[in-house]
This record gives structure tokens, C-alpha cells and sequence, in this order.
């Protein structure tokens, strides 16, 4: 039987973790999914963008969900996301994942190519087919992928049966509420984008997804409870600050992932690596930048407890 409540609530999206040679690293998986544990977020989305997940090998994204799931142990939910840009090697990740028994299986669609809907339905159902006791998350980032989630698609979705859930990473929050409305009883719908979390969780959807929760989980966790006991105008304020940082992050020189990685170091002693080329890292020049976030991480985090 599906349990929607495991879904709903704060759920980061995992980092790749590198070692100083650039190679998927177990120690550093497990101490990141330690640190978010203890953290209390509901679960982690392993193998998504945040996972670097287009520039790494399917034995990388692997040892990353192996390692996840070492730590894991049932104490929180897992959805790996699976996709590759070839059917085969995405139902190779499926069956793996469900071997080691995710909650969930994600993907977006096949990107590059322009395909029809009957064979992105295809692509989707055969991970789902090869994870037959896993639920499926279907992944909507049009902005991205290049494919929107339209409604014949999803409801040709729907018949499979083990389709539990959107992603939704469009931007208009309209489409949460469609999703919802059109999925029926039981059927989740996670918020996205992270600027509008809040947003997202007012016109319905049950949890969250996002790349920014894993470096200030706790701005997230306390939007989270504000929305669960209506306080709707303090988890604005906490929404607020949220988007100051994120847009002072996205104005470093070097990649977003890198920026976030190196906060956690600075703020919690967490060392993660770098990012996988051609995604640029960080130079010297992004340092003041990257303190000055990290700053403004403690100070909301402080305005929030006081909330």
C-alpha cells in the first residue's frame, strides 16, 4: 500500500561528493547524509541535477546511492532518480535502485532529441517496469529538459499504476494545482523551484524537492512548519530571506553546486570536493562572495528561530 505522508515535507536534493581526485567518494556520501539526517529533513533526492548526474558514469551514480542508502538504514525517504539519456542504462540504475530498496524512482524526460509523447511514456514506463515494486516519480523541468509535462502525457502516465508522484520544477505554480486536482486521492505533487517553496506548498503540493535545502535545511524546515500551522506571513519572511541568498549565491563566477559545497565547509565542517568539469569551479575571486552567503545563511537562520 502507497504511504504519501513518507513524501511530504522537506526533501533535499544530495550533492555529488568528490574526493580530491575527482572520483565519487563513500566516505564523503555518508557524511553528508549523516549531517542531513541530523538535520530532520523527511528524505533526500539522490542522483538528480544536484547529483551532477548528467556528467557522471552509471557506476558513479551507483556508489553514490549505495552509500546513501548505507546511512539511510529507513530513517528517512529515498528517491533516486534514475534517468540516463538511453533507456538501457536507466533501467540498469532502476533495477539497482530497487535492489537496494529506494522508496522511489524518478526521471525526467529523454533530452536532446524531440520525441513524441508515446515514446517518452515508453522511456518512463520501462524504469518503472524494471522497478516493478517502487514507486515512480515523473520529473517535470521543462526549462530544462526542453519537454513540458502536458496533460495527455500525464494522463497517459496514469495508468500505470505505480506512478505516485510530480516533481514539479515549472515555474508557473498554477501547475501544481493542476497535477494535483488531476491526480486524484493520494497523489503527490512536490514543489520544485526553491524561490517558491511557499508558493508552491499554498497552491498544494505536499513536500518539496529542491538543490538549495542541503545547504540551509533549517530555513526550509521552519517554512515547512510555519505553512503546516498557517502562519503562512512568517514563512514568507523565512521565504524571503531564502531568495536574498539564493540570488546572492547564483552571483558567483563558478558553478552554484560549487558555491553551496563550499558553505558547507565553511559552516559545517563538511568537505565535499569540487564540481565535475564543465560545470566551473570556484576561483579565488568568488571567496568573499561565498563568505558573505554563508553569513547571511547564520543570520536568517537566526531571524527564523526567533519566527
Amino acid at each position: 500500500m502507497r504511504e504519501p505522508e513518507k513524501y511530504c515535507g522537506v526533501i533535499p536534493a544530495f550533492y555529488a561528493c568528490y574526493d580530491d581526485a575527482g572520483e565519487v567518494s563513500p566516505e564523503r556520501v555518508r557524511a553528508l547524509a549523516e549531517h542531513l539526517i541530523r538535520k530532520g529533513v523527511k528524505g533526500v533526492y539522490v542522483g538528480g541535477s544536484s547529483g551532477e548526474c548528467i556528467y557522471q558514469s552509471v557506476d558513479d551514480r551507483k556508489r553514490t546511492l549505495e552509500n546513501v542508502m548505507a546511512v539511510a538504514k529507513g530513517r528517512i525517504t529515498v528517491i533516486a532518480h534514475v534517468a540516463c539519456n538511453n533507456t538501457r542504462d536507466s533501467v540498469e540504475l532502476a533495477r539497482h535502485a530497487e535492489s537496494l530498496g529506494v522508496d522511489a524512482i524518478a526521471a525526467i524526460p529523454p533530452i536532446y532529441f524531440h520525441l513524441p509523447e508515446y515514446a517518452i511514456a515508453d522511456y518512463w514506463n520501462a524504469m518503472s517496469n524494471a522497478a516493478p515494486n517502487t514507486d515512480f516519480v515523473i520529473y517535470n523541468i521543462p526549462q530544462l529538459a526542453g519537454v513540458a509535462l502536458t496533460m495527455p502525457l500525464f494522463e497517459e502516465m496514469r495508468k500505470n499504476p505505480r506512478v505516485a508522484a510530480v516533481k514539479n520544477s515549472s515555474m508557473p505554480v498554477q501547475d501544481i494545482q493542476m497535477f494535483k486536482a488531476a491526480g486524484g486521492e493520494g497523489f503527490v505533487v512536490f514543489n520544485g523551484p526553491d524561490e517558491q517553496f511557499v508558493g508552491g506548498r499554498t497552491m498544494g503540493a505536499d513536500g518539496g524537492i529542491g538543490g538549495t535545502y542541503a545547504v540551509m535545511p533549517e530555513l526550509f524546515l521552519k517554512a515547512d512548519a510555519l505553512l503546516r500551522t498557517g502562519e503562512v506571513e512568517k514563512a514568507c519572511a523565512v521565504q524571503y530571506d531564502i531568495d536574498a541568498i539564493i540570488y546572492a549565491m547564483c552571483a558567483c563566477r563558478g558553478n552554484l553546486y560549487a558555491v553551496m559545497k563550499e558553505i558547507l565547509r565553511l559552516r559545517e565542517g563538511l568537505i565535499l570536493g569540487g564540481v565535475r568539469a564543465p560545470l566551473p569551479g570556484l576561483g579565488p575571486e568568488d571567496m568573499p562572495q561565498v563568505e558573505k552567503c554563508a553569513a547571511m545563511i547564520d543570520a536568517a537562520i537566526e531571524r527564523a528561530a526567533a519566527l
